[in-house]
């Protein structure tokens, strides 16, 4: 470990401060653009020690657990940046992105979150001989911190952590790590734990009483399985009620989420026959289903199961057909597309390459690509454009605060 003192060029892509050393560029987490600090160098990352030059656009944190000052909770990377440039990195995510692989489209000013909008958060979980704790783990490492309070989740669930750990408590064996995924649905709070060893009959007792004491819990499940269900989760996409399966994927925030929908809604206009792809629990097929005839493809058979179940139990709403499909190793082909005139996809991470390569040979006028990672977005999007589809517009929308992710929606034609 060496010590020296750099100035901060700019902000990486994690959201850490870069300086430029002799040998490449140097990681200083929680440093901004324009400050002269003190670090303590290991390799290519440094600890701040001191700051002589603070940056104007340095902002107080609105959590006590954030930052060198605080316990150096992982769960956000950026509450010392003003607001202005934090949506300006942001934006520039995508924007950075799209350039790497040629293309410059009309991107929009970024769609902002805003403190307690958090509906969906993960935890990590371990019992003590003391405690439990839960919380974040804590950058870079798996020390958990364990959180008595958080900014960007939403009243429902913070006002309920004290509840949440005890219930992590009573589901934890020894002293092994688990997560727990905790979403605040319409009917109370849905929490699937992951990761834990089976529990014992006595312990699952245990569990059911516990919750059975509690108020505002709708579900807990353990590894996939039900434990106990007071009452069904349920989640509202455009005024259709969906019960989601255990652990299952939910857009973070109810407001990035109607931005979404509204903006493909938007571009799919009169449609008369829509694909869904990648459609999760009915996120978007749902809402569509109002003006079109909906084809949901999914390859998580139970989100399936659920937007199914939901479409059945609807009135008012237009045929919703669904299929079970692994859309990475068996996209849809184009002579299975001609019958569709717009497209909607959402995927995980990784994108949707081998689905775009076959929709760039399709004849389908109309798509909205909607993704949580602007480098595979970008990709996608080269594969569309370089077939003659047409980049309307980019909007980045974020729904997860102070962190260093970014959501985007673009719509395309040809």
């Amino acid at each position: 470990m060496s010590t020296e003192t750099v100035t901060i060029q700019r902000l990486g892509a994690q959201g850490h401060g870069i300086a430029h050393g002799a040998e490449g560029p140097i990681y200083v987490p929680f440093a901004l653009p324009g400050e002269t600090v003190a670090i303590a160098r290991v390799g290519n990352q440094g600890t701040v020690m001191s700051t002589s030059v603070t940056a104007p656009e340095r902002v107080t944190p609105p959590c006590r657990h954030f930052g060198p000052d605080g316990d150096l909770c992982g769960g956000c990377s950026l509450q010392h940046l003003a607001d202005k440039p934090y949506q300006e990195f942001k934006r520039a995510l995508v924007v950075d992105a799209l350039k790497a692989k040629g293309l410059e489209p009309d991107v929009r000013d970024l769609v902002p979150a805003a403190p307690g909008e958090r509906r969906r958060a993960v935890f990590s979980v371990r019992k003590t001989e003391k405690e439990v704790l839960l919380g974040f783990n804590q950058m870079e490492s798996h020390t958990i911190i364990s959180i008595r309070e958080c900014p960007i989740m939403s009243p429902g669930i913070v006002g309920r952590l004290e509840m949440i750990r005890t219930l992590a408590g009573s589901m934890a064996v020894g002293a092994d790590p688990f997560r727990l995924t905790v979403i605040e649905t319409l009917s109370g709070l849905d929490l699937a734990a992951d990761g834990l060893k089976a529990l014992s009959d006595k312990q699952r007792r245990t569990v059911v009483e516990t919750v059975l004491s509690l108020k505002g819990i709708a579900r807990v499940s353990i590894n996939g399985e039900i434990v106990v269900e007071p009452q069904k989760p349920q989640l509202d996409f455009g005024g259709v009620t969906v019960s989601p399966p255990p652990g299952g994927f939910t857009q973070a925030t109810r407001e990035a989420e109607q931005v979404m929908a509204e903006l493909v809604i938007a571009h799919i206009g009169k449609s008369k026959r829509v694909l869904d792809l990648f459609a999760g629990s009915g996120t978007f097929a749902l809402r569509l289903a109002r003006q079109a005839k909906v084809h949901a493809v999914e390859g998580d058979d139970k989100a399936l199961k659920a937007l199914d179940e939901a479409a059945r139990r609807t009135q008012g709403l237009k045929p919703v057909s669904v299929e079970k499909r692994d859309l990475f190793r068996r996209p849809l082909m184009p002579q299975e597309l001609k019958n569709y005139d717009a497209v909607v996809f959402d995927p995980p991470r990784a994108g949707a390459e081998a689905q775009t390569k076959e929709l760039a040979k399709s004849g389908i006028r109309t798509i909205a690509a909607v993704s949580c990672n602007p480098l595979t977005l970008a990709r996608d999007l080269r594969v569309l454009v370089d077939s003659g589809y047409k980049i309307i517009s980019v909007t980045p929308i974020d729904q997860f605060l102070w962190s260093p992710h970014v959501e985007a929606v673009a719509l395309l034609s040809k």
